[in-house]
């Protein structure tokens, strides 16, 4: 104990704190913010790499059995990018086993 606590419970505190303020980003999301790693006006390499990033999220959590509602904000961000064309092609693609990215 220090101070009459015990650091685990400040620990455990602040990760439910930011558990909170990450679920509180993605109930207030409305666009994609600006990400540094796509600078340009063409964003179909970021559309891409969010669906990628959301389905590899929620592959790795299911498998550890975490909660997947984490992985929202990525599903909303590609939707707000992608058109909804290119989504469900890829959908096809996952579900026949021939999508090219790895996931």
């Amino acid at each position: 104990e220090v101070g009459g606590r015990r650091p685990f419970c400040r620990r455990w505190r602040r990760r439910r704190e930011e558990m909170a303020t990450i679920q509180d980003r993605i109930s207030q999301y409305k666009t994609a913010p600006f990400d540094a790693r796509f600078p340009n006006t063409n964003q179909t390499r970021n559309c891409y790499q969010n669906y990628l990033d959301f389905h590899r999220c929620q592959k790795a959590l299911t498998a550890t059995g975490k909660d997947v509602s984490v992985c929202d904000w990525y599903r909303k961000v590609y939707k707000s990018l992608c058109p909804n064309s290119w989504v469900n092609k890829w959908d096809d693609h996952r579900e026949a086993g021939t999508f090219a990215g790895k996931i």
